[in-house]
């Protein structure tokens, strides 16, 4: 699990926990009703909002985030200086026969082997970036639409809990524990949206923002692969993507 993750959700979680225990009764932060209110009503809100196969993709993209390793930018540099080398030492035509477990870094090899021209790679390799940028946006704009609707349910579970008290104002004993319950609600939508669906959204938008930068690194390697095929020009140019302080130096790349 990605660690700073894994310290957020575990101090975040024990906190609030740990608030709950030291100020009262844990069983006073428990309601049956206002949970079903609030998951199913941003459950069944979210399915409205989109189609099926995106709410499962946007759960499935959230674990895999949260449990796999991310590709370093300087990783991937040194990947295409590789290439660069033995496509210089054995041609271009080597490149179609590279073992990698990126389809996009496999696609671009394959049409550089191929004898492609520049154009026709530089379109393909643009319209793989362009779509993956869309289809994260989508995955990222699940969670944040969850962010706001748990909330609103919470409220609305708190007016459903205003007014089975209100119904009940002729027994006063019965007013504070209902009034309880109906905060309840506000309770676990706030939580489940500041603790949850917003953080998962903003860490989806991260690992998508490195994930194009290594997208971009490939892209102006391969095309420099294409155009000048030196090591030191292809770095000087994707080493940029990286800030100056946490580059490695080319010599540190060709023993990576």
């Amino acid at each position: 699990m990605d660690l700073a993750s894994f310290v957020g959700v575990l101090s975040g979680v024990g906190l609030i926990i740990s608030a709950i225990i030291i100020g009262g009764d844990v069983h006073n932060f428990i309601n049956g009703p206002g949970i079903m209110i609030v998951m199913g009503g941003t459950t069944a809100t979210t399915l409205l909002t989109f189609q099926f196969a995106d709410v499962i993709n946007a759960f499935r993209a959230a674990y895999f985030v949260f449990t796999e390793e991310k590709d370093e930018p300087n990783q991937m540099v040194a990947t295409m200086i590789k290439l660069c080398h033995i496509s210089r030492r054995q041609g271009i035509l080597e490149l179609g026969e590279i073992k990698t477990k990126s389809r996009f870094l496999k696609k671009a090899c394959d049409l550089i082997a191929d004898g492609s021209s520049e154009e026709v790679i530089r379109s393909a390799l643009r319209t793989e970036i362009d779509s993956l940028k869309i289809r994260h946006l989508i995955v990222q704009d699940v969670f944040r639409k969850m962010g706001t609707y748990a909330p609103a349910f919470g409220m609305l579970g708190t007016l459903i809990g205003l007014v089975q008290m209100l119904s009940k104002m002729q027994n006063p004993s019965t007013i504070g524990p209902a009034m309880a319950v109906a905060l309840l609600t506000t309770f676990y939508g706030s939580l489940m949206s500041t603790m949850f669906f917003l953080p998962i959204a903003g860490k989806l938008k991260a690992r998508t923002h490195l994930e194009i930068i290594n997208l971009e690194i490939m892209f102006e390697g391969a095309i420099s692969i294409l155009e000048v095929n030196n090591p030191l020009i292809l770095y000087e140019k994707i080493s940029s993507y990286i800030p100056a302080k946490h580059r490695k130096p080319l010599s540190a790349m060709r023993t990576a």
